[in-house]
């Protein structure tokens, strides 16, 4: 539930492929992207953000920008507080140096009868989450608020955690909604994705899948591969599979192949209004899966790529700025995104609970 205390954040107009969702949850990084002491730049939704491990493990998130002369404070160093040995980031310009909470603990040009209160002066600072293997940062609507998060980062199913099997990442010249509606798009494969060894492209299938609502979003619920998905068929036995969206922007596919799991993530974190970074994961406990995952991998960077001409392609027609088409109900499902966008906005702005619009549905389309 929001705080009942707080002002309620400004009322946005939404539009698609503008703006962004907030007071959310965002990946940022894999836990084995952070070492201790580096000082390491990430652009999210924007804004400039200094992700970090500090000397003791902690992983802590703050504004890339030093408030005195704008300097990327990523560009400087980690160095231990003289006074409390506490690990602190000194800005590579003048020397002004912060907490990872973003408080100003020194300002070296200083002097002794120059009676400032270094300890007023702020950097815009994250609340920053490491769980399962991957690092999630909570961006609040208002900077002037507090950072303290209302609810938390999602928890996965199956075998996550530790070193993934595979991981790719591609940036994407789209607005994450954009990103988004095409990944949860069911039509588009059979012309966009034609490997022999994932699907045939002569042979489309009528389907029919149940969804459900669930938190922050919905799920395709547990189902059997469609019978010209080839790639399932390597994995053996009788998988079973559920594929599960939730804002801000995650997809993930749990796969059951007897007590053996595979677990497929996909985020979409916005870096610029214009760009989309695309990070696929993938664990499993499956001996099969992990042997082929060489093979696999390629794959994963053909889809990527495919996906990313087809992105620049759209942008060709996107410039004109055109009404678009969806129909059910195969793009049902990008309707659902949209519904639940503007609940998102509806319940932050009126400081209620957020209620899920989706229904359960069973969709019907051709691919």
């Amino acid at each position: 539930m929001p705080d009942q205390t707080a002002p309620a954040p400004a009322k946005e107009r939404l539009v698609f492929g503008q703006g962004f969702l907030k007071d959310a949850w965002w990946f940022a990084a894999l836990s084995g992207d952070l070492k201790p002491g580096k000082l390491q730049r990430y652009e999210i939704l924007g804004e400039p953000v200094l992700l970090g491990r500090d000397t003791n493990g902690d992983v802590y998130a703050m504004r890339d920008i030093c408030p005195h002369r704008a300097a990327p404070l990523s560009a400087g160093q980690m160095i231990p507080d003289p006074v409390t040995g506490k690990p602190i980031v000194q800005c590579p310009y003048h020397g002004w140096t912060f907490g990872t909470n973003g408080g100003c603990t020194a300002v070296p040009s200083l002097t002794a009868d120059q009676p400032m209160d270094v300890e007023r002066i702020r950097v815009r600072s994250y609340a920053v989450r490491e769980q399962q293997g991957m690092v999630w940062v909570y961006i609040t609507a208002d900077p002037r608020r507090p950072t303290e998060p209302d609810h938390e980062p999602p928890v996965l199913p199956g075998v996550v955690g530790g070193n993934p099997i595979i991981v790719e990442t591609m940036d994407f010249d789209s607005h994450i909604d954009h990103a988004i509606v095409g990944l949860m798009d069911p039509a588009h494969g059979p012309y966009v994705h034609q490997q022999w060894w994932w699907r045939s492209a002569k042979k489309q299938l009528s389907k029919v899948k149940a969804f459900e609502p669930r938190e922050h979003g919905f799920a395709m619920i547990r189902h059997a591969p469609s019978k010209n998905s080839r790639a399932y068929r390597i994995l053996g036995g009788a998988p079973a599979t559920e594929i599960t969206f939730r804002l801000p922007g995650i997809r993930y596919e749990h796969i059951q192949i007897g007590e053996r799991q595979v677990l497929a993530l996909t985020c979409l974190t916005p870096i610029t209004p214009t760009k989309t970074r695309i990070t696929q994961i993938f664990w499993s406990d499956h001996s099969l899966f992990r042997a082929i995952a060489p093979l696999f991998r390629l794959g994963v960077k053909a889809f990527l790529k495919q996906d990313g001409d087809m992105v620049n392609l759209q942008n060709e027609g996107l410039k004109y700025d055109p009404s678009l088409l969806w129909i059910d109900d195969a793009d049902t499902q990008a309707k659902w995104y949209q519904q639940l966008k503007k609940e998102w906005f509806a319940h932050r702005a009126e400081q209620r609970d957020f209620v899920n619009p989706v229904k359960p549905a069973t969709l019907k389309w051709t691919s």
